[in-house]
C-alpha cells in the first residue's frame, strides 16, 4: 500500500461523509476538552497546523476564534470546500500533510485528530516525527486517535468502507515518545458518533509537549 493508495481513498470516503461527519462528532466533549488544553499553552497569535482539518470545525473553527494563525490540510476536497466557507479566517489547503514542505521550527502547535487512521504505522510513526520536529520548543502536539492495536484492518465507518490501522494506546506513546515529544495529558473516553450507522468506540486524546 503506498501513501497515494490510502490518500485517494481516504479522499474518497470523507467527499462521501461531507457535512455528515461534523454532525457525527459536534458533541464530543473530550475534543472540546483537547482544544481547551491546547489554548491554555498557547500565546496570542500563534501558528498551527491542523492535520485532517475536515470541515473546519469545531478545531480551526475555536483556534481562528482565539486570534492564532491556522493552516487546515485535508485529503478531501469537498472538507477543504466546506472548511473555507465556514472558516474564512483560516486558511485552507487540499494536500496530504505528507507533501506539505515543514520547516524545522515553526510551529507552535500541531493538531491530528483521528486524521491518521488510514495510514500505515511505518507512515503514522514517520508523519509524527516530521510533526515533532516542525514544532518550536516549547511547541504542542494534541494527538486523538482509536486506541486499538489493528493493522491494515477492512471495515465500515459511518457506512462507508475504510482500512484501518492504529496503536494501543502504550503503542502510541512509543512512537510519540520516540519522536521527542512528553506526553503531558491525556484522556480515554468512549463515544458513539451521531450517525444511524455508528456504533460505540474508543478515543485517545494524547496532549503533548516538546521540551
Amino acid at each position: 500500500m503506498t501513501s497515494e493508495d490510502d490518500e485517494q481513498r481516504a479522499a474518497r470516503v470523507f467527499d462521501a461523509l461531507g457535512p455528515s461527519y461534523e454532525k457525527a462528532f459536534a458533541h464530543s466533549e473530550a475534543h472540546r476538552r483537547s482544544l481547551d488544553w491546547l489554548l491554555g499553552r498557547l500565546t496570542p497569535g500563534s501558528d498551527v497546523l491542523d492535520v485532517g482539518s475536515g470541515t473546519g470545525r469545531p478545531t480551526a473553527a475555536t483556534l481562528a476564534a482565539a486570534g492564532h494563525r491556522v493552516l487546515g490540510v485535508d485529503v478531501s476536497p469537498v472538507m477543504v470546500d466546506l472548511a473555507a466557507r465556514q472558516v474564512p479566517d483560516a486558511t485552507f489547503r487540499c494536500v496530504d500533510v505528507r507533501r506539505l514542505p515543514l520547516r524545522e521550527r515553526s510551529l507552535n502547535a500541531v493538531c491530528a485528530y483521528f486524521s491518521l487512521l488510514q495510514m500505515e504505522r511505518a507512515q503514522q510513526s514517520e508523519l509524527i516525527g516530521t510533526l515533532a520536529r516542525a514544532l518550536l520548543p516549547g511547541g504542542s502536539l494534541a494527538l486523538a486517535t482509536v486506541p486499538v492495536d489493528v493493522e491494515g484492518v477492512d471495515a465500515v465507518f459511518m457506512g462507508q468502507p475504510v482500512r484501518v490501522t492504529s496503536y494501543a494506546r502504550d503503542g502510541l506513546v512509543d512512537v510519540v515518545t520516540a519522536a521527542g515529544l512528553t506526553v503531558l495529558d491525556e484522556e480515554s473516553i468512549l463515544f458513539t458518533p451521531d450517525h444511524p450507522e455508528a456504533g460505540p468506540e474508543p478515543h485517545l486524546f494524547l496532549h503533548c509537549g516538546k521540551p
